[in-house]
């Protein structure tokens, strides 16, 4: 880092992190370029194939997951907070490659718990095709990111540009992403009271749920934000 002619951080939370980290680095050198994606593969499907395939409802509008296994992504948090959903919300989780057997074993409990207690989680524990996401994120009602941490958390943007809502933490690089109240809910993660930030983000997941016309407005909001900020014609300008 000190050494380098320039360094470029994904988002300004990464850029103070890293300033942060190394106090000895010339702000000056230390550039943003964000993220970007292909908002031409990403963008909404109306094929249902794959759902079908991996035995998700179809026309039962859901609450999507995506990604690893691992504490940072909060997936734990997130199947607390969904024993506040309201009833009727399915809960997709398209989750594998857990960090440790144990963190694996504690989502399999985690899951089975909430699927007897309220019912409605479909668990693809396995590695998904991108086409199968694209159509996972497509006929999703919103996209949840209860991550601990992301430097940009470009999951949320591949969802936004398939026109889905988004309710995520608000931490590293996601609130340049999301944009709170007009392409989806944002919530205050604090370490110290993760109770609150899952009864905080249930509420958020109910009160998205609760109103499908403003869900709808912002997943229209979020595609166009995905296309115009961070396709990749813009990342490269």
């Amino acid at each position: 880092y000190e050494n380098a002619a320039a360094i470029i951080a994904v988002s300004h939370g990464m850029r103070a992190d890293v300033l942060d980290c190394y106090p000895n680095v010339d702000p000056a050198k230390v550039h943003v370029v964000h993220n970007g994606i292909d908002t031409e593969q990403y963008r909404p499907q109306t094929s249902t194939a794959s759902l079908e395939r991996l035995g998700v409802p179809v026309g039962d509008p859901y609450v999507l997951f995506v990604g690893r296994i691992t504490r940072q992504k909060g997936i734990n948090h997130l199947l607390r907070a969904a024993r506040d959903f309201d009833p009727g919300i399915p809960l997709v989780l398209a989750a594998a490659a857990p960090d440790t057997p144990e963190m694996g074993q504690e989502v399999a409990d985690a899951v089975d718990e909430l699927n007897a207690s309220r019912g409605g989680v479909y668990w693809l524990n396995s590695q998904l095709e991108r086409s199968d996401v694209i159509e996972l994120l497509s006929h999703a009602l919103l996209f949840a990111c209860p991550s601990v941490y992301e430097p940009l958390g470009i999951v949320n943007l591949e969802a936004m540009a398939c026109e889905t809502p988004v309710v995520a933490s608000a931490v590293g690089g996601i609130p340049e992403v999301v944009v709170d109240g007009e392409t989806g809910l944002l919530v205050e993660f604090n370490p110290d009271d993760t109770e609150k930030f899952e009864a905080d983000f249930a509420a958020a997941v109910n009160q998205v749920a609760g109103d499908r016309a403003v869900a709808e407005t912002m997943g229209v909001a979020g595609r166009e934000r995905a296309v115009t900020e961070f396709g990749w014609h813009a990342i490269a300008e």
